[in-house]
């Protein structure tokens, strides 16, 4: 079985997933669009399930080990002594996802049209091996984070990424919206940016009261 197979078999899956939802498509229909036959996917991916993972896995795993390099960059310039800030490291968050985007052509609008999905899907157990390939990424911005903003508690910052990754799906989402809709941010550079701007100026807010507490 080829790789060239196996990318076929993905796209056929990632354009039906994101047509008809994961539990509307058949396996069938998968390999009638990528022209193999049942074996082939059995062979590559063992079932429905896996073959999902493996769509993301394929298109999230290098946009997050982007992230990571990023991160790691930024890191390495702090431990010289220069400056880093909370936009730097939102940036590094953010800027993978676009470049990504536009590197995958016709299959990225295919792939975030999935994502949308994947955040109303009802199907708990595909939502939650969605969520998991953001871990190893949390697991090293919320600390960054944290160091920047020592007033958040872990909690709070962990929350204020989830809202970041809300608001860049809904982004790359929209992005074949009308520019009635979208504005004049409808350019790649300018839409990047304030979405960069919104995101900081989010996770550097005060943290709200304690429940029951008004602020005065």
């Amino acid at each position: 079985m080829s790789l060239e197979t196996k990318e076929r078999i993905l796209d056929a899956a990632e354009g039906l997933f994101a047509d008809h939802g994961f539990a509307a498509t058949s396996l069938r229909q998968i390999t009638a669009v990528a022209g193999v036959n049942l074996a082939a996917v059995n062979y590559h991916f063992g079932s429905k399930e896996a073959l999902l993972t493996s769509v993301f896995e394929h298109r999230v795993v290098p946009v997050n080990q982007e992230r990571l390099r990023m991160l790691d960059a930024l890191e390495a310039d702090a431990a010289q002594g220069k400056a880093i800030d909370v936009e730097d490291v939102v940036r590094a968050f953010v800027l993978p996802a676009f470049h990504a985007v536009e590197g995958f052509g016709q299959q990225g609008a295919k792939f975030m049209q999935l994502v949308g999905r994947m955040h109303s899907e009802t199907n708990e157990q595909l939502r939650v091996t969605f969520l998991k390939l953001f871990r190893p990424v949390g697991q090293r911005f919320v600390p960054a984070l944290r160091q920047l903003l020592p007033s958040l508690s872990e909690d709070e910052v962990m929350w204020r990424l989830h809202f970041m990754i809300g608001s860049l799906a809904h982004i790359l989402v929209c992005t074949q919206l009308e520019e009635t809709l979208m504005g004049k941010l409808a350019g790649g550079s300018d839409l990047v940016e304030a979405l960069v701007q919104f995101n900081t100026a989010g996770l550097a807010a005060q943290a709200p009261a304690a429940v029951g507490v008004r602020r005065a």
